[in-house]
């Protein structure tokens, strides 16, 4: 019985089914709460803008919740696995499964279940609907709450690189050699950092290099005295079109097909891409972090429960929970500095929180 996963598929059935059952509550309370909150804190910039009312309301609820749902679901499982095992040692279920024979991880084998299939299902959920509500609630809050702009692949308010100077357009639209810019404007700066001349043009396409203003006004600074040029010219010739791209891309609002795309463009243009290879990893590693939390929680199943030590137990459990959570958005912050390898900061902090559950199970219960 020892090398079985699931001796008894009635005892699976009732562990599994009580997990699920508090991880849905617990998720409901942690959202709903969150959720009052951050509507109290937005409700305002949301009326602010002309002609909106309940409904612009509803609407960014229904956009934000599932961001909270994702965001908190793993939590939620944590939470669950130590109300779950609490429950069954208070009433000494677990001295009885042990008693007849299961191990450790046969205990918790059920949860085990349900935590992968949560992950499963927070994967679909993330790259499904997660990713379209964040676009389309970024899109609206870039323009103030109000009317919802129509997703034409238009990037507004773009700052652009060029060498020491600064590129700046009001839209950018079209890809590659069709990219085209309207209200543009071209900051010339000194070695101080000092904008010395502005050149500022309705429109400008792609030149190879360079980008064509169309009639450009140049602007000196030191002389406050505005000429226009007479004729189109060229400026930023260090600005490409992958630049844009790249200032384009978000990995919470694209999928991990969408997201494997842009990093080719990317890539191919000799550009490097740490910070968004670790997002890309991260949608992979951050899902499963929902298995983790069964084995990390596992403390609170564990020891008599009369012995008075099982709160103990229960703020370890959720302590190295915690813990892992911290450490994953810390490794992905130092990924995305280049401080370690984007596979690193997407996977160490699981893999070293697997063998620190692993460790602590084995050497206390088995």
């Amino acid at each position: 019985m020892q090398l079985e996963f699931f001796p008894s598929r009635t005892l699976a059935i009732y562990i599994g089914k009580m997990f699920a059952v508090r991880i849905v509550a617990v998720l409901l309370m942690l959202v709903l709460v969150l959720q009052m909150l951050d509507l109290l804190s937005e409700s305002g910039k949301v009326l602010a803008a002309p002609g909106n009312g309940q409904g612009e309301l509803l609407t960014y609820v229904s956009l934000r919740m599932p961001q909270l749902v994702s965001r908190f679901l793993p939590y939620s499982v944590l939470l669950a696995t130590i109300i779950t095992l609490m429950t069954l040692n208070q009433n000494s279920e677990v001295i009885a499964m042990k008693a007849a024979g299961l191990s450790a991880h046969q205990v918790l084998a059920p949860l085990f279940l349900v935590a992968a299939v949560t992950s499963a299902i927070t994967f679909g959920f993330n790259e499904r609907i997660v990713t379209r509500a964040t676009a389309t609630l970024k899109a609206w809050q870039n323009v103030n709450y109000g009317p919802i702009p129509a997703e034409t692949g238009t990037k507004t308010n773009v700052w652009l690189q060029d060498g020491p100077n600064i590129l700046f357009a009001r839209t950018i639209a079209g890809t590659g050699a069709a990219m085209h810019m309207e209200g543009v404007s071209w900051y010339r700066r000194d070695p101080t950092g000092m904008v010395t001349e502005i050149v500022m043009a309705p429109s400008a396409r792609y030149a190879n290099p360079g980008w064509l203003l169309r009639n450009p006004v140049v602007f000196d600074v030191q002389s406050a005295r505005k000429t226009p040029l007479g004729r189109d010219a060229v400026y930023a010739k260090g600005v490409e079109p992958v630049q844009v791209t790249i200032s384009r891309v978000d990995p919470d609002a694209e999928s991990l097909l969408q997201l494997t795309g842009s990093l080719a463009a990317i890539r191919e243009a000799g550009f490097r891409t740490t910070e968004l290879d670790g997002k890309w990893w991260h949608k992979l590693s951050g899902p499963l972090s929902a298995l983790l939390m069964p084995l990390l929680g596992a403390v609170a199943a564990f020891g008599l429960a009369r012995s008075g030590h099982l709160f103990v137990r229960a703020v370890i459990g959720m302590a190295l929970g915690f813990a892992y959570f911290v450490f994953d958005n810390a490794a992905l912050a130092m990924g995305n500095f280049g401080a370690y390898p984007p596979f690193l900061a997407a996977w160490a902090p699981f893999v070293l929180f697997f063998l620190i559950g692993e460790t602590v199970l084995i050497r206390t219960e088995e």
